[in-house]
């Protein structure tokens, strides 16, 4: 690999869909992105929005020490391959670097601090709709009025700038705990039902999984308040409607996950509510059902 500014390079481990259009907005700004690993490496990613499609070379490397002394890293592998991408981030892990977690859920910090060292950790929520078509190729589509939110700290700061100077729309929150809840919110009820059903979020809308949806959600309110986090029920209904009105077409990672028959991501979502509802002694049938049902579904099993 030629030889690479690191004060300016963005270290991309887990170059999937999320990833790939973090990255896109750091490429958008002249710095280089270095892709860590993966199954088919890529030398070019390609982001579609609306009519507008846009690439960027990248570098690929399978040596983690390649990117050691890179200042910037977005980890967007999921939730449950963290350990596995272990060696990537301890060969970056250092006291000058940051590390930006793009990863559903609520546990984002004790996820990666046991690999991280001195890093500054950022946990994300991100928004965006993004459908990896083939390896190094996206189609992203915008939710809302921001596309990420981050602690607001020094840490996050950094990363906000330097994404929105990629026309990412980043928001730093005060209260980032509630912030992830919200989103968990969500991600608790669109994934799980997407994988199950097969269908894209639109199934929402239907009424008899939409009473489902407000039972997922309304469980997940109760821990959240058990937790400390300030979500009440008015929350659930504002979190369901934004679901109900999101951009036709839109799926879940894990229904894509699904489809082609990888593991699913559901430990850190619905496990974690279960988790946290167990630590409280609050029921959470439905919570616990959804659950069962996803892990009962092998990894290699696609839907027909």
């Amino acid at each position: 690999m030629n030889p690479i500014d690191k004060e300016q390079s963005v270290a991309l481990i887990g170059a999937g869909a999320i990833g790939l259009s973090l990255a896109s907005a750091c490429a958008q700004q002249g710095r280089q992105v270095i892709v860590c690993g993966g199954h088919q490496p890529i030398y070019h990613m390609t982001i579609t929005e609306g009519d507008e499609t846009r690439s960027w070379s990248v570098i690929h490397t399978d040596n983690p020490q390649d990117i050691m002394g890179i200042k910037t890293v977005i980890l967007a592998v999921k939730a449950h391959q963290t350990s596995s991408a272990a060696q990537w981030i301890q060969a970056a892990a250092d006291s000058t670097t940051t590390i930006l977690v793009a990863q559903n859920g609520i546990e984002q910090r004790q996820r990666v601090a046991p690999y991280a060292g001195d890093s500054a950790i950022v946990p994300a929520v991100v928004y965006l709709n993004v459908e990896r078509t083939r390896p190094g190729h996206a189609i992203m589509r915008r939710a809302g009025d921001h596309d990420l939110s981050v602690p607001n700290n020094p840490a996050g700061e950094l990363i906000a700038d330097g994404l929105i100077g990629g026309g990412m729309r980043v928001r730093t929150e005060e209260d980032f705990s509630r912030t992830a809840w919200l989103k968990l919110l969500v991600n608790l009820t669109a994934n799980p039902l997407t994988a199950l059903t097969g269908r894209r979020a639109e199934v929402i809308c239907e009424p008899r999984i939409n009473a489902l949806a407000y039972l997922i959600m309304a469980e997940a309110q109760q821990v959240a308040q058990a937790e400390g986090v300030n979500l009440t029920p008015s929350d659930v209904d504002a979190e369901l409607d934004w679901l109900m009105h999101v951009p036709v077409g839109s799926t879940s990672s894990m229904r894509q996950d699904r489809l082609a028959g990888r593991p699913l991501e559901y430990d850190a979502l619905t496990g974690a509510v279960v988790r946290a509802a167990e630590k409280h002694h609050i029921e959470v049938p439905i919570n616990r059902m959804i659950l069962a049902l996803l892990a009962a579904i092998r990894p290699g099993e696609q839907l027909q």
